[in-house]
């Protein structure tokens, strides 16, 4: 019954709601799932059962971690953060568009951090922002995260080069997409608005694109330099069932200059 309404409020409900009730009803799912079969390595609370996540007949069982509401690519993230960066404890100026709850509060709350939020209509985010023209100047920030995100805008490039164009050089950007490495080229078309023939072709009804194995090139042309990491691949067979990771997703880790 849990598992039937959930699926019912990801398909009915609008996102800037969902998130407000979100909050309301993660620490009863917490409790309801609490066991010791998978793990959520951002908060370390284990749970017997994840809730399933996931499009219109495409949902994936164990997905969503209750209590943080993380997916199988933000716990694949925090890993790769906590374990080969230093984002934990040096100090830094960081721009997160689009931000996570998982993430949210956490990096709010960490003292190391001068954290800032944009999006354009998100109701927990400090700006809104547009990120085909960003509103701060060159060299800004130390860190930039932009996670599902450029499957969505207009031009994705321009934006990448924006977000280049506000790191400060030596500086790490992650931004994650959803990708299908069987395409050689990224399927796009913008000016799309069939939002059946959306999901046909991207995936989902508000996608304009379904990156594909050319996405780091795209990265590079906003002016990245691009590391791609298997990060599941340092990880124990153990480990990546109990977190409940993404398989085959590869982390595209970007610097400048």
């Amino acid at each position: 019954m849990i598992k039937s309404a959930f699926r019912w409020a990801l398909k009915k409900i609008p996102r800037p709601l969902l998130i407000r009730l979100s909050y309301l009803v993660r620490p009863l799912l917490a409790i309801l799932y609490s066991g010791s079969t998978f793990e959520d390595p951002i908060d370390g609370r284990t749970y017997k059962k994840m809730l399933p996540y996931g499009y219109e007949g495409r949902q994936r069982e164990n997905a969503l971690a209750p209590a943080t509401l993380s997916l199988e690519r933000h716990r694949l993230m925090w890993l790769y953060l906590k374990e080969e960066t230093d984002f934990f404890t040096a100090s830094k100026k960081v721009l997160h568009v689009a931000p996570e709850q998982c993430f949210y509060g956490r990096f709010r709350k960490m003292k190391n951090l001068d954290y800032l939020t944009a999006d354009l209509d998100s109701p927990i985010a400090d700006v809104k922002m547009d990120i085909h023209n960003i509103q701060y100047p060159d060299n800004s920030f130390d860190v930039v995260f932009c996670n599902h995100v450029l499957e969505h805008v207009t031009d994705d490039v321009k934006c990448m080069s924006e977000l280049c164009r506000v790191l400060k050089p030596g500086g790490l950007a992650i931004m994650q997409v959803p990708q299908d490495v069987s395409l050689a080229i990224t399927d796009e078309d913008p000016t799309l608005e069939d939002p059946e023939e959306r999901k046909r072709r991207f995936g989902q009804y508000d996608h304009v694109r379904l990156h594909g194995a050319d996405y780091p090139d795209r990265l590079k042309k906003g002016g990245f330099t691009v590391t791609t990491i298997d990060y599941s691949s340092k990880l124990s067979t153990e480990q990546f069932n109990r977190y409940r990771l993404p398989e085959g997703e590869l982390l595209y880790v970007c610097t400048k200059g």
